[in-house]
């Protein structure tokens, strides 16, 4: 029996033997197949290095952080491991692809964002994308988002060679930070932590459903902000979360604070023209508060 057949029998309490694995997407960093027992079971694993599986097993905390909410529908993960050279998490394989109501998702992650801790953080790093997240607990949201989100960012960015200018105006808008925040107090509410497009779907009764989480405690701005950037659910899905959590006036600036993170992720993910894109939103930070 394979290690991977062993750990969902054990995670299961029931014997497991696999009979076809099947390949499936798994997006940029994994790679994913569909697995079916000889009982007919099926579930959806992700693969990827060994040397990876404190990823996969952040993963799973997060996916069970995300359901804790009681809010909106995440796959559950079933067990994690290392099989050879591959680390594995096995998951609930979610039949995906329903007609998703914007508004009624909008309303499930408003309530999602209900559950919230005292701090900043969470109990464990993870990683966005393939990238290490920190996730050390503050009591400050301000000096959380300098140092482990555009902090850490630009130092990694530097060191790819990012050049002068882009380290520089990131600087600056995290010496700028309080600006963004007068009259506003973000409490700290469980985030997806990575939530574009390809990170939600609904299942066939139509009820949304989020995956492939970044998670911690912070402020919800975080998690819209990251819905507008590579192509959003569309106006009702705002609406649906407004009247269900109203949205402060001041999101309409601090949403780009919020995904200069995440394009200088991309930077550092994957180069290119993510330098100037960041660098020019940035800039316009700027010009908000001087």
């Amino acid at each position: 029996m394979s290690t991977l057949e062993t750990s969902i029998s054990e995670a299961t309490g029931k014997p497991f033997r696999l009979d076809r694995d099947r390949s499936a997407g798994g997006g940029c960093i994994n790679q994913a197949s569909v697995i079916t027992g000889a009982d007919g079971r099926r579930f959806f694993v992700k693969w990827n290095s060994a040397r990876l599986a404190d990823m996969f097993a952040a993963e799973a905390e997060g996916l069970a952080a995300l359901a804790e909410a009681k809010a909106i529908r995440v796959p559950e993960a079933v067990c994690h491991g290392v099989e050879g050279d591959r680390c594995f998490l096995v998951m609930e394989l979610l039949e995906l692809g329903g007609r998703l109501d914007p508004a009624r998702f909008g309303e499930a992650l408003a309530q999602m964002h209900r559950h919230t801790a005292e701090r900043f953080g969470w109990h464990r790093d993870n990683t966005i994308g393939a990238t290490p997240q920190v996730n050390d607990w503050r009591d400050d949201w301000i000096d959380f988002w300098r140092e482990q989100r555009l902090g850490y960012q630009i130092d990694l960015a530097a060191e790819r060679g990012c050049g002068p200018s882009l380290v520089n105006t990131v600087h600056e808008v995290m010496e700028s930070l309080p600006a963004f925040f007068d009259g506003y107090r973000p409490v700290a509410s469980v985030l997806h932590g990575d939530l574009w497009s390809g990170n939600w779907d609904a299942d066939g009764d139509g009820n949304p459903v989020i995956y492939d989480p970044a998670v911690y405690f912070g402020d919800r701005e975080t998690d819209l902000a990251m819905t507008e950037l590579f192509g959003g659910p569309g106006s009702r899905f705002y609406d649906g979360y407004h009247a269900t959590w109203p949205i402060d006036p001041g999101y309409s600036v601090r949403k780009d604070l919020y995904n200069l993170y995440h394009l200088l992720n991309h930077f550092n993910l994957f180069g290119g023209g993510y330098a100037g894109q960041s660098e020019r939103l940035a800039r316009r930070l700027l010009a908000e508060v001087r």
